[in-house]
């Protein structure tokens, strides 16, 4: 019998048989050449009734349905409402039994009764929880999310136990449906933000969403942008902060990495250990990351522009050194930057693919070795090397790797326009790529914000971090209901009067 695309089976029956017999021999038609799917037929103990249990071994626990469910009806009198199962759902319709059975819940058939029991004793393999990977805490937590979206839940459930956090459920996927789990603070989200991010979530169409890198494409207001315009996080400290700003979290279940919207381009460049640090310390690390935004992207460009178009700026002892670099260099400077660039880009991909000793070495090695074999054979110079570096280095310091992403693309467009108009082409380069941060949006929001549109207030927690009891509003650019998230407090100037 043909099953569609949500697992039920247009052509069969709606509803459950009283029939125990006929309710398998239809359910094992649907999962026929499916080895995992087990039939377990029993007599209950207490009423003397044949009943079965359907299931599928793999995602299934087997201890609990044993110990909860067949022991106590089989050996023990006990009825089904005594059975030591969190969740128990009775279902007349087929569709709902077979989801249940494909996402792991056990199903349970009673001769002559024409509704079945849903079980919960899903169990299939899940890691446990450990460091996340991407986002290295010096001071922060060390618990990072897993691929099951109910623990996720509950590392964000501790950080913020308010009756206010709101969890709000939806399935997405014709033929793999996961779960697509909004959290958000009821009090303080923007019920148009809700509204908008809702929409976009039930209008997708598609077979599965395997990760929530798919699912951001599908909900994003600009596919064709090369920046991101959701935070993908894989640590619930940093979920929870957002969420406590005013966004929305969105976890997809299998997915360990969470989405963040409505932002903004500068949260791209915040990381939560700026608030586990002092005050100055975190302004001058912040300060650094936007200062390597532009030298990863503007480094090699302005490289090509002076020494090809506009040479006569350089100072002169700085360009005698140059040219005794690249006396021996056949190349011009975009070919040279060009060969470079890819190779470090090819160096760091293969450092992401291998195992993690293997990929370090290569990395490191394999930077060295290349760098100085080209410094020798004459292909590139030793400017150059030192320009690929500086530009390497700025690109790891931006906490977001999607941003690190984008901003490594950009550079060779910007390399691009720097070869052919020098100095000019990287001034509409910059031009270009200014305009397209401040008309971009995250939901609605402006991504250009707090700079663009201008909104004073946010400036405290932007380049430059001030103190925590300064900031005692939230960010105006997530258009939060309550803006207030701290008591006022006396000044010092106060406490000293009193």
């Amino acid at each position: 019998m043909p099953i569609s695309n949500n697992g039920s089976n247009p052509q069969g029956p709606t509803k459950p048989s009283t029939t125990l017999t006929e309710n398998i021999q239809y359910a094992q038609s649907l999962f026929q050449d499916s080895q995992d799917f087990m039939v377990r037929q029993f007599t209950i103990q207490l009423t003397g009734e044949q009943a079965a249990i359907l299931f599928l071994s793999n995602l299934t626990d087997k201890n609990a349905l044993n110990n909860n469910v067949l022991y106590p009806l089989m050996y023990e009198k006990s009825v089904l409402s005594a059975v030591a199962i969190s969740h128990v759902k009775k279902s007349a319709s087929w569709d709902e039994i077979i989801s249940a059975i494909l996402l792991g819940s056990s199903v349970l058939f009673i001769d002559k009764k024409y509704d079945a029991s849903i079980l919960d004793t899903q169990g299939w393999p899940q890691r446990s929880i450990s460091d996340p990977q991407l986002e290295a805490s010096l001071k922060g937590g060390h618990q990072g999310f897993v691929e099951t979206g109910s623990q996720n839940i509950a590392l964000i459930r501790r950080f913020i136990p308010n009756l206010e956090l709101k969890v709000k459920e939806m399935k997405v996927g014709q033929r793999g449906s996961a779960t697509v789990t909004l959290l958000y603070l009821e009090d303080v989200i923007d019920p148009g933000i809700l509204t908008e991010l809702e929409e976009r979530i039930q209008n997708i169409q598609v077979d599965a969403i395997l990760n929530t890198g798919e699912l951001e494409e599908y909900i994003e207001d600009n596919t064709f942008s090369p920046f991101p315009q959701f935070i993908a996080t894989e640590r619930p400290d940093a979920a929870a902060s957002h969420i406590l700003q005013g966004r929305v979290a969105i976890i997809v279940d299998r997915s360990p990495i969470a989405l963040i919207g409505p932002t903004t381009f500068n949260s791209f460049f915040q990381s939560v250990d700026d608030y586990s640090s002092r005050w100055i310390v975190s302004s001058f690390i912040r300060s650094l990351r936007f200062l390597a935004f532009f030298i990863a992207i503007f480094l090699p460009a302005l490289y090509i522009a002076l020494i090809s178009y506009n040479y006569v700026i350089i100072p002169i002892n700085l360009i005698l050194s140059i040219g005794a670099s690249r006396e021996r260099v056949p190349f011009p400077p975009f070919i040279e930057a060009i060969l470079m660039e890819i190779t470090l880009e090819m160096l760091r991909e293969a450092g992401i693919r291998l195992p993690a000793p293997i990929g370090q070495t290569v990395g490191i090695v394999g930077g060295i070795v290349i760098g100085q074999a080209a410094v020798q054979a004459g292909i590139v110079s030793n400017i150059m090397v030192i320009i690929v570096a500086a530009t390497a280095i700025s690109s790891f310091i931006i906490p977001s790797y999607d941003m690190g992403a984008a901003i490594r693309f950009i550079r060779f467009p910007m390399m691009i326009l720097a070869s052919l108009f020098g100095i000019f082409g990287i001034t509409i380069g910059f031009m270009m790529l200014m305009v397209h941060l401040i008309t971009l949006d995250s939901l609605g929001t402006p991504y250009g914000s707090p700079y663009s549109p201008v909104r004073f207030s946010d400036w405290k927690d932007s380049v430059i971090r001030l103190p925590l009891w300064l900031m005692k509003k939230r960010p105006v650019s997530s258009n939060p209901q309550q803006l207030e998230r701290q008591t006022p407090s006396p000044t010092k100037a106060e406490k000293g009067d009193s």
